[in-house]
């Protein structure tokens, strides 16, 4: 069974960055694409970043550059980096794995973290 934990998410001002982590009790991300979304109050989850196995990236329109993704040499830890905040970035963030890779939409996603929030103030 897959076991992801998130940690990093904090109160930050706008123009500011934050470093999530998510981590796998073992090198899941050399099987998985790991990807990242994210869910403000009353919206759906969407779709913010993804890693695949071989380090192929993809971003949400909405990132422009802002945020890198990243995995760690034994991919059992991947990384959301995210520069630059704005307000409209305050949501709670969750990772998790995908035997697809690319921009996809959340019941791609088999296996999820608990979530942690990020609050973007202004």
């Amino acid at each position: 069974q897959v076991q992801l934990v998130e940690s990093g998410g904090g109160a930050v001002q706008a123009g500011g960055s934050v470093r999530l982590a998510c981590a796998a009790s073992d090198r899941t991300f050399a099987r998985y694409a790991g990807v990242w979304f994210r869910q403000a109050p009353g919206k759906e989850r969407e779709f913010v970043s993804a890693i695949s196995w071989n380090r192929h990236t993809y971003y949400a329109d909405f990132v422009a550059g802002r945020f890198t993704i990243s995995t760690d040499n034994d991919k059992t830890t991947v990384y959301l980096q995210m520069d630059s905040l704005k307000p409209e970035d305050t949501a709670v963030y969750y990772c998790g794995t995908s035997v697809v890779t690319g921009i996809i939409n959340p019941r791609d996603v088999e296996h999820w973290g608990q979530g942690t929030q990020v609050i973007v103030s202004s």
